[in-house]
């Protein structure tokens, strides 16, 4: 790049600006406010309901019968207090992960935050840089813009001094600087960019599913509540206080207050959990994307291999003298003002002496390196007076099919390493212009000089890591820009399977079918162009795959938006931040299985706890029909069912929702949890008004409603402790003490004096407790057969198995 020409604004034009409100005052948000935490946990439809039979409660009395709605309130904190530390996390986080673009005030290049951006500023870019205001080209030096975030057109444009650049737009190539000519909510993005809260509660299966599974409880809830109230004023008649007692407990357990609430704090406790692994987790569903995720495309530099590297070798082709070559691999290194990883390597092999010194070598015109061309160049003008045009980049690409140094290249590629070649082309009389114009198609005429060969330096980790996707049945795709044998013997010395038979992505079939049937055969692709990697996603998701992409470079920016799942390291460029879901901070691929782990405790633990929750109100609703069939009183009082509900539910729910789990997601959570929540719900209320309806029979002219009661309390809370004991299941020692501890709660409860009182459970003789007994073991015999014919037929099964 030339010699800065404009120095930017100077302190006294910032502070002007800054007290006119020019600054670009867009809010970043990372996460909700306190206040809509607070309103999304509070104000509720479910909670508005428990809220007024709260109130009924506490009119009609005793307080006892009024302890569901200090559970609600105590849940609601839970779930309040949970989400502001995620909030937290979140925030700490986004501050690390924040873009800080590089603004020349008084002549001086600084990082500042986005939001200290004044109108007028001077903003240098540079690869993968993000245009983060609106602005006007001032210094272009090759700079090609993609603008496809904004326009959807993914070719990039190069810019001109003059031209418009937009916010949301991103440097793919060359460096330059531009004037901020609109800034704050007056830039193209900053709409979007103020609507996308990173803590976002949308597009997620898990969500919806609770959603419409919500709308069909309050579907079966209005009517049975409706003929609930009106069965018991009629069957109690002057006794008012009872009845409304009676009704507030058939419809209070319809109500499944705890799942929401539950998935929430899931997500929250997922986010902070991640967070202390260095991991910003941008959008919440994508803790659930990825543990739905079966193919993961990995780009090798940056990933399997760490950012830096190491120049190995020095190949001579033509004879040339090695100081000589060695100049002009330091003068190409100088002439980039961005280099990228491969650039740096050599710029550290073969420095080039300081300005003040002089080494007589001078750059005229710059052809940037592009993941496109997979080259770069310069004209330079040696010692001597000589102008030459070089060209620094892949062999295969430089060099026509069948030329000898190509025989070489195969050899150092089949052992890992990396090649890059020196080549001279043809200059025309004033510039290098013409051969360097750019042209990505095909060879050029080109004379081979030397090869520079490189060595990646492997990450440590990400052996264990492939390793853990094979365990976890996800497939991993290395799709790279690199010589496709080089990033299979890469890839090979990692353990990945199937990587020896790597492919160039040049011979893959252009049209979707075709590529996603050889992108299923194969594990390992070189020389993918950023526009593969973006057909290549598609294609595996058109064969209903889902697809998590992970890159840090800008060449891997289209493939990352329409991944499913994109994820961007800490150190990539600012463009692949802003479009990936999830940004490893720390820059450790190892910590993708903690992502996924976190996924996948999260869904099948709801899964798990949302059948709990589900089978309850089936077996209410199921009650309340036949109450008012029957014309009887209704069976319990609120009292007895929070008792069932905390112990059954409430307690282990917790405990289930935050257990380890490794099994990837499946869809159609709403249908496989349902089709065992419906029969194990029809089965718990039939035996329990069964026993119910015993007890009546069996206490006639007794006197003995609070043993009825009783009886059909302990047949209800056997069979709802055995769908416990199924949904808790693969058994490990806590989850088998989880529930011997519910029930040694519940037996506590009616050993002891003053608890019997306080929850009204009186169990009168033996004839039937042992009945209700009974008929729990029958419904649970029911209740394990359902079960296993469902896991038959693989719709069902253990959620952490």
């Amino acid at each position: 790049m030339p010699d800065r020409a404009a120095p930017g604004l100077t302190a006294a034009e910032v502070a002007e600006r800054v007290a006119r409100g020019e600054v670009n005052d867009v809010p970043v948000r990372s996460s909700r406010s306190f206040t809509e935490i607070v309103r999304a946990n509070v104000f509720t439809r479910f909670n508005a309901i428990i809220g007024v039979l709260f109130l009924i409660i506490l009119v009609v009395g005793p307080l006892q019968d009024g302890l569901f709605g200090f559970v609600i309130v105590a849940n609601t904190l839970i779930g309040i207090v949970q989400e502001l530390r995620a909030k937290k996390t979140l925030d700490s986080l986004a501050v690390i992960g924040e873009a800080r673009p590089t603004v020349r005030r008084d002549g001086v290049a600084t990082e500042i935050p986005t939001g200290r951006i004044v109108l007028g500023d001077l903003i240098e870019l540079g690869p993968g840089d993000k245009c983060v205001v609106d602005g006007e080209v001032t210094e272009a030096e090759g700079l090609e813009i993609d603008e496809s975030l904004l326009t959807g057109e993914a070719d990039p444009v190069l810019k001109q001094p003059g031209d418009t650049v937009m916010s949301g737009s991103f440097v793919v190539a060359g460096g330059g600087a531009f004037t901020a000519t609109r800034v704050g909510r007056a830039a193209y993005a900053a709409q979007l960019a103020e609507e996308a809260s990173r803590f976002t509660l949308v597009a997620s299966e898990l969500r919806s599913g609770i959603s419409r599974i919500l709308k069909y409880v309050t579907w079966m809830m209005v009517p049975a509540a409706v003929g609930l109230v009106i069965s018991q004023f009629v069957v109690k008649g002057n006794d008012w206080r009872e009845a409304v007692r009676r009704m507030v407990a058939g419809i209070v357990p319809m109500v499944p207050e705890g799942l929401v609430l539950l998935t929430s704090v899931a997500f929250a406790i997922g986010v902070i959990r991640l967070g202390r692994r260095q991991c910003l987790v941008q959008e919440l569903p994508a803790i659930e994307g990825l543990a739905r995720v079966d193919v993961v495309c990995l780009d090798k530099t940056g990933t399997l291999t760490e950012g830096g590297m190491d120049v190995r070798e020095l190949r001579l082709l033509d004879g040339h003298d090695m100081t000589y070559v060695g100049q002009v691999l330091g003068a190409l290194g100088a002439s980039d003002p961005r280099p990228n990883a491969s650039l740096q390597a050599i710029i550290d092999a073969y420095p080039r002496p300081d300005r003040a010194e002089g080494d007589g070598w001078r750059s005229r015109d710059v052809l940037p390196f592009s993941s496109a061309r997979k080259y770069s160049g310069a004209t330079l003008d040696s010692p001597g007076g000589e102008r030459t045009t070089w060209l620094l980049g892949a062999p295969e690409v430089l060099l026509a099919e069948g030329d000898p140094a190509l025989a070489q290249i195969d050899e150092l590629n089949a052992r890992g390493l990396r090649v890059l070649l020196l080549a001279r082309t043809e200059t025309c009389a004033e510039s290098g212009a013409d051969a360097l114009s750019g042209d990505p198609l095909g060879p050029r005429a080109v004379t081979a000089v030397a090869l520079v060969v490189l060595e990646q330096r492997l990450r440590p980790d990400a052996a264990d890591t492939l390793r853990y996707f094979a365990e976890q049945n996800v497939a991993a795709k290395v799709i790279s820009g690199d010589n496709a044998v080089s990033v299979g013997a890469v890839a090979s010395e990692l353990g990945l399977p199937g990587a020896a038979r790597a492919l160039d992505s040049r011979r893959l079939p252009a049209e979707r079918t075709g590529m996603a049937t050889a992108l299923e055969g194969g594990t390992v692709f070189g020389r993918v162009t950023p526009r593969q990697k973006r057909d290549m996603v598609g294609a595996l998701q058109s064969h209903g795959h889902t697809v998590a992409m992970t890159g840090d470079g800008v060449n891997d920016v289209l493939a990352l938006k329409d991944a499913d799942i994109g994820v961007s390291m800490g150190s990539g460029s600012e463009a692949t931040r802003a479009v990936a879901q999830i940004v490893l901070l720390d820059n450790s691929f190892a910590t993708l299985p903690s992502v996924v782990a976190e996924g996948r405790r999260v869904i099948g633990n709801i899964e798990r706890v949302a059948r709990l929750f589900l089978v309850k109100t089936v077996y209410s609703v199921l009650l309340a029909v036949l109450v008012v069939c029957f014309r009887v009183e209704y069976p319990f009082l609120p009292r007895h069912l929070t008792l069932l509900s905390t112990l059954t539910i409430g307690v282990p729910a917790f405990f289930l929702a935050l257990a380890p789990n490794k099994e990837r997601a499946r869809p159609h959570f709403v249908r496989r949890v349902m089709r065992y929540a419906v029969p194990a719900g029809v089965i718990a209320g039939a035996a329990t008004f069964a026993a119910y309806l015993l007890a009546r029979h069996y206490y006639t002219g007794r006197g003995a409603l609070q043993a009825e009661t009783s009886a059909a309390t302990l047949t209800l809370f056997l069979i709802a402790l055995w769908v416990l004991a199924i949904v808790a299941r693969p058994y490990t020692w806590w989850r088998i003490g989880l529930v011997l501890a519910m029930g040694v709660g519940f037996l506590i409860v009616l050993a002891t004096p003053w608890l019997q009182h306080f929850f009204a459970l009186r169990l009168v003789g033996t004839v039937m407790p042992w009945a209700a007994v009974g008929i729990a073991a029958a419904a649970s015999a029911a209740l394990e057969w359902v079960w296993r014919r469902i896991a038959a037929d693989g719709d069902g099964g253990d959620p952490a198995s």
